[in-house]
């Protein structure tokens, strides 16, 4: 699955995430990273707890809460709250894969990791380099987004951020637990429910051919989703 999200923020709000992340205090980047990706992770992180992190990853999860392609395509159960980093002046991340279960820092709190989020918070036009790099069972895709937009992908997969050579990357960054762990299943209930809206758009919410789609994708949801 790699599904992009787009207009996650709008202006208003991109603006105050720039503000406040142009003066906050940054660290390295390793500081969250696992044994392997701390070896291949040059970039700069806010703290985790941080009073800047937290208000605009509360931001980001108020938007994310009501757009509805998201909850759509990831059947959210439980996120891991946003973090952001930044890369310039040559850094990178190099390949790695994503750990499987994350604590949630602050709290007992573990959640398996099935899908990675990456927000793009500056205009693509702003920075040379920094396309994160996905490899799938169809080979690389590089993703390098408007800002505002963000990209959805199996946090299964390996991945990559080139070189930032020239301006300034800023993003956030996060993982959640999905209602359905199989990432093939998840794609298909994404793939029903989005032409169970087109359907509806065209003959109404209570055309039988609706009623009858929205009743199986609802049967799937009871058969695989993990409460």
């Amino acid at each position: 699955m790699l599904i992009v999200i787009p207009a996650v923020l709008d202006a208003d709000a991109l603006h105050t995430c720039r503000a406040a992340l142009h003066t906050a205090d940054w660290t390295d980047g390793k500081a969250t990273a696992g044994s392997q990706s701390a070896s291949v992770k040059v970039n700069q992180q806010l703290p985790e707890l941080s009073p800047v992190a937290q208000q605009l990853g509360n931001l980001i999860l108020k938007k994310l809460g009501a757009h509805p392609l998201f909850l759509s395509a990831a059947l959210p159960k439980s996120i891991y709250p946003p973090l952001f980093n930044r890369y310039r002046g040559g850094e990178h991340f190099g390949v790695h894969v994503d750990n499987a279960i994350r604590p949630i820092t602050g709290t007992t709190q573990l959640i398996r990791t099935d899908l990675s989020a990456t927000l793009f918070l500056m205009e693509p036009d702003s920075y040379e380099g920094g396309e994160l790099v996905i490899e799938s069972q169809f080979g690389s895709q590089e993703v390098k987004l408007n800002a505002g937009d963000m990209v959805l992908y199996s946090a299964s997969s390996l991945h990559q951020v080139n070189a930032v050579t020239h301006g300034e990357r800023l993003a956030a960054f996060f993982w959640l637990q999905s209602l359905i762990r199989d990432d093939g299943v998840r794609q298909l209930l994404f793939d029903l429910d989005q032409s169970i809206q087109q359907l509806t758009q065209e003959v109404g919410q209570q055309h039988p051919e609706v009623v009858r789609l929205t009743g199986v994708y609802h049967n799937l949801m009871r058969r695989y989703a993990e409460l």
